[in-house]
């Protein structure tokens, strides 16, 4: 007798395998379930401000950019700002982003 399993025996090892295989990727699908699920319940983003001001880096951290609130060009350091500060930082020199164009937004152009 041979000393080498038999095509049958092959055959449910190879099926114990894929059932551990299809059981660990049940788990998977499970848990994303669950964290999509999670993601679900939490409260919705708070849209974006209507104005940003970007701050520069250091002491002091004078404004260097105003920007409009979902302007894809900002930075971490920008601030919400009404649209009165907005339209006085650009009037006192900060500059407006060239990207968003908050000057052009505020009705504040040279």
């Amino acid at each position: 007798m041979s000393d080498e399993p038999s095509r049958l025996a092959l055959l449910q090892f190879l099926r114990r395998m894929q059932q551990q295989d299809l059981a660990r990727t049940d788990r998977w699908i499970a848990a994303e379930e669950k964290r999509l699920a999670a993601e679900a319940d939490r409260l919705p983003p708070l849209p974006p401000p209507d104005w940003l001001i970007e701050h520069g880096i250091g002491v002091g951290r004078s404004p260097v950019r105003v920007h409009v609130g979902d302007c894809w060009d900002t930075r971490s350091r920008c601030l919400p700002a009404d649209r009165d500060t907005a339209r006085r930082a650009i009037a006192e020199g900060v500059e407006a982003c060239t990207h968003c164009r908050p000057d052009t937004a505020l009705g504040v152009l040279d």
